[in-house]
């Protein structure tokens, strides 16, 4: 087990055994009769990571003074949502590997991919109709679709190097901070009522998620893909410009902009973020976009403290700070 992993297992503790409720009825969801699709489900099963969706389901939960049996089959439904995600953003991404493992895409092909996707996402719907409650299903029903507006918006801004801050994030935030908004809401609301808690916990975990999303643009212009186990220099080759490259344009002259847009837009190349880290310097708008990470995460953390003193609270807010320390 690699020492990012375990720091993630000290940080659920105070939910372990949610957590491993949580996880089987995952297996039992991703097991099912076509050998084709068991096949890749349990290649799909590698891809788990590190869960942190469905940890934020029990220990929100628990901070908030509102567990039921039914949460760690919450969290579940939210991981198989983000599976189905995973599995789309590689076709999406062109991308050839995640968790150091094959994407589906790549091991079969893209049209298996897309109607994996969907299947997972017709599994976790199906699951939360069997529920006592309907929030679950409402609240992952608007988010799914959030989620996938967002991915068409981010489509439709490809290349838009002089793109707002705000615009950025509310895409990055849609795509990927809508998640874990959900199920922050959910592990404080779940089974019914408590709006008001559930909208402050919401607003947490949209804090938490996009600074997540924010270092994960960070890690694909600066990592090295051995180390965080996927491809990176994906969202360069894309066309997506995020935050960091965002900041170094805003500043920059006309003819270093020629040249990063050149980076982007110049048919046929390859490597394209090497070549952009030899184009210009990109520390400092990683640095820049590292300090609005962590301005969301202290904003998090604010809202954290208007919570009773708790393992579970504890917990959160290292966890909202393992998020700004993650290389992978």
């Amino acid at each position: 087990m690699s020492p990012p992993d375990s720091k993630l297992l000290e940080l659920i503790a105070p939910v372990q055994d949610g957590v491993e409720r949580m996880r089987a009825v995952l297996s039992e969801d991703l097991g099912v009769e076509s050998k084709a699709v068991a096949d890749m489900t349990a290649h799909i099963a590698r891809f788990r990571g590190k869960q942190l969706r469905g940890a934020l389901v029990l220990l929100v939960g628990q901070a908030t003074e509102n567990t039921s049996d039914e949460h760690p089959e919450v969290a579940s439904i939210v991981e198989l949502i983000h599976l189905a995600t995973l599995v789309h953003d590689d076709v999406l991404d062109g991308a050839k590997v995640r968790r150091r493992v094959a994407c589906v895409n790549q091991r079969w092909d893209n049209q298996v991919a897309v109607l994996l996707g969907d299947f997972l996402y017709a599994r976790a719907f199906g699951r939360s109709t069997q529920l006592s409650s309907r929030l679950c299903s409402e609240v992952l029903a608007r988010t799914t679709q959030r989620i996938c507006a967002a991915e068409i918006d981010q489509a439709a801004s490809r290349y838009e190097f002089e793109m707002p801050q705000e615009r950025y994030e509310a895409i990055a935030g849609a795509k990927t901070a809508s998640l874990y908004a959900a199920a922050c809401e959910l592990g404080a609301r779940y089974p019914e009522g408590r709006e008001d808690i559930g909208a402050e916990m919401r607003r947490l975990g949209w804090d938490i998620g996009l600074a997540f999303q924010i270092i994960d643009d960070c890690l694909d212009v600066v990592a090295d893909g051995e180390v965080v186990g996927k491809d990176v220099g994906n969202d360069i080759q894309d066309g997506k410009v995020t935050l960091p490259v965002l900041h170094i344009y805003r500043s920059a002259s006309e003819e270093l902009r020629g040249r990063i847009r050149d980076v982007y837009m110049q048919q046929g190349l390859d490597k394209r973020a090497e070549r952009l880290r030899e184009v210009c310097d990109l520390e400092p708008g990683v640095e820049y976009a590292l300090a609005r990470a962590r301005e969301l995460v202290d904003g998090a953390m604010l809202r954290l403290r208007s919570l009773p003193a708790s393992p579970a609270r504890t917990a959160m807010e290292n966890l909202a700070q393992y998020v700004l320390q993650r290389r992978w």
